[in-house]
């Protein structure tokens, strides 16, 4: 076992980590608006900092239109990557329907080399209009997009070689996509949805995980998709619906002291666009996650979440938004890391029956594919100049006997 494989035994359970929009807002208390190059190099500051503050998880979103930054989530975490040792690295929506399949399956495997293995990766729709056209995409055809694309990545990650013919995209004849993901073992993969069944329904078909943002309604209406993905994650053949693989978000904002907290996060609550002209701060807390107070309130909260949601393996808290400062947003995982999630580790780690799975990692999904054997390093044969090779270009083809290839 490597080194990095060693590391990742200490993730069992759940993880918890961190997820960023990577939105760019107005300070409403100092009345700035940081820089796209601040912002930048802030949010490798506070990947950095989760990992330093015992957190296992950061994941960042894809969005291509301002106050954004974030267009490019492969090249921020392979950076992150060059900083940390631990930490998981992922997305919190990688758009499976404006970008071509094709890339996402080579630019997600080679960062899973560059991170060795400390990659997983949510896909989702995106739902913001005039960015469907920007890629030639339309936003109307969203859900078959997202149907039919991943359909092509699920293969492309499993099969040395693809011939596929869809509705969206050119035909493949012959392909191979390169880098093959690492030990031969693709990214783990969420599939996240705010409000589409057919979604949840997906990642139950493929045996997938599933991320619901727990953001901006009340637990009601998660609860209604995460049980529809448990149940049919069943009716597939996967598992009994507890053994489901479930991802959570989350918001808090802490002080030590309740009415602190409060009153330091009302300027951010009422000027940020997400919360802007809708319910008053008290009323939302009520209603969403959203848990402003001390670490003890945020700890009662989030560790009921199993009540309703029943045990998961995955929660994730959005931080760096609204305009917080980075020497606030670094307070607020300091919190985390030294209060709330070690707290919450032996919350949701009690009476947690023995057939929930624990949180996926590279190193235990490897495991399940080879046992003791050594993992397939596929090795090229000798190049002829293109990538339409018929049978498999590699000496040991997909499916040769296990740790075969390791031999040669």
């Amino acid at each position: 076992m490597s080194e990095q494989d060693a590391r990742s035994e200490t993730w069992q359970g759940m993880q918890f980590g961190l997820f960023s929009v990577s939105d760019i807002t107005r300070d409403p208390v100092t009345g700035q608006t940081p820089s796209e190059a601040q912002r930048i190099r802030d949010i490798i500051a506070i990947a950095v900092h989760a990992e330093q503050a015992g957190l296992d998880v950061f994941a960042i979103g894809e969005h291509h239109n301002p106050p954004f930054f974030s267009s490019s989530p492969t090249t921020t975490l392979a950076y992150i990557a060059a900083q940390t040792e631990r930490l998981i690295l992922s997305t919190s929506t990688t758009l499976i329907t404006t970008n071509d399949p094709v890339k996402v399956a080579e630019d997600y495997a080679m960062l899973q080399h560059l991170a060795g293995g400390r990659v997983d990766l949510v896909m989702g729709r995106g739902n913001t209009g005039p960015v469907y056209p920007w890629f030639g995409k339309d936003i109307r055809q969203g859900l078959p997009l997202a149907v039919e694309s991943y359909n092509l990545l699920h293969r492309l990650w499993r099969e040395d070689v693809v011939d596929w013919e869809g509705k969206f995209r050119t035909s493949l004849s012959g392909f191979t996509s390169t880098p093959r993901p690492l030990d031969d073992v693709p990214p783990f993969v969420w599939h996240g949805s705010i409000r589409t069944p057919e979604i949840a329904e997906q990642a139950a078909y493929y045996g997938d995980g599933f991320f619901a943002n727990n953001i901006f309604w009340p637990k009601e209406h998660y609860k209604r998709l995460i049980d529809l993905y448990r149940q049919r994650f069943a009716h597939y053949g996967h598992g009994a619906p507890e053994q489901a693989i479930v991802g959570l978000g989350g918001q808090a904002f802490m002080a030590k002291n309740s009415q602190d907290a409060v009153d330091r996060f009302r300027p951010y609550f009422d000027s940020a666009p997400v919360y802007g002209n809708g319910p008053a701060m008290e009323d939302f807390t009520e209603m969403t996650p959203l848990t402003v107070g001390s670490p003890q309130q945020v700890i009662d909260r989030y560790a009921s979440m199993r009540d309703t949601f029943g045990d998961y393996q995955r929660q994730l808290f959005l931080m760096d938004h609204a305009g917080l400062p980075l020497k606030m947003v670094l307070e607020q995982i300091d919190f985390l890391g030294e209060e709330v999630v070690p707290v919450l580790r032996r919350e949701l780690q009690k009476d947690r029956p023995a057939s929930v799975p624990d949180a996926p990692t590279h190193a235990a999904r490897v495991r399940a594919k080879y046992g003791d054997a050594e993992p397939r390093q596929p090795r090229p044969n000798a190049n002829r100049g293109d990538n339409v090779t018929g049978g498999s270009p590699y000496q040991d083809a997909a499916g040769a006997a296990v740790g075969e290839a390791a031999s040669r």
